[in-house]
């Protein structure tokens, strides 16, 4: 990385394309320096499939110091409903903390783990997102985002949905897929 900070996406997080979060999150990095994750909050119930951060509030209400995090949390012991989502602008001491970081959940090596530290020394902040976002990570969830985004483009969406209006009909009635291979013109 030549000593820079660099950004990671992680590939089954996928966040509307119309969304500016990495944008806000290199401006947080500019301003803040450290490390950045972006943040979202969710139910309860679900805290347990993701990366959990204890947070501070800051001056700016988009913007958090991150306190803690601990991976896939027992929802009694979460620190907050604070979800860790795939986008991170990590600075490269990470790569320091990383190397000395041991296995952690599952016998992998967590960034998380290494995020902890560096937050743990207050040089960690998130960006809570309140955006459109889609975890891929989950079948069903990946087919209902490409069929969302696709309808939702100018240049695919007119002839997509045509296609699926005849397609889930043909289903409908009973009559099966058929040829699916060319959408209806």
């Amino acid at each position: 990385m030549g000593g820079r900070p660099f950004a990671v996406l992680l590939g089954d997080d996928l966040i509307d394309p119309r969304e500016t979060l990495l944008s806000r999150m290199l401006e947080v990095r500019a301003a803040r320096e450290g490390s950045v994750v972006a943040l979202m909050e969710v139910p309860a119930e679900q805290i347990h499939l993701y990366g959990c951060a204890a947070v501070e509030a800051t001056s700016e209400a988009d913007v958090v110091r991150v306190t803690g995090l601990v991976e896939k949390p027992a929802p009694a012991t979460a620190p907050s409903r604070y979800a860790v989502i795939g986008r991170y602008v990590l600075d490269p001491a990470v790569f320091d903390v990383l190397e000395r970081t041991p296995p952690g959940r599952g016998g992998e090596l967590q960034l998380t783990d290494a995020l902890q530290e560096l937050a743990a020394a207050g040089t960690v902040h998130g960006v809570l997102f309140r955006g459109r976002r889609y975890d891929t990570g989950d079948k069903a969830e990946y087919l209902r985002t490409v069929v969302r985004l696709a309808c939702e483009r100018p240049d695919l969406g007119p002839r997509f949905r045509a296609w699926l209006r005849d397609f889930v009909a043909a289903l409908d009635a009973g009559a099966g897929p058929q040829d699916t291979s060319r959408p209806a013109a």
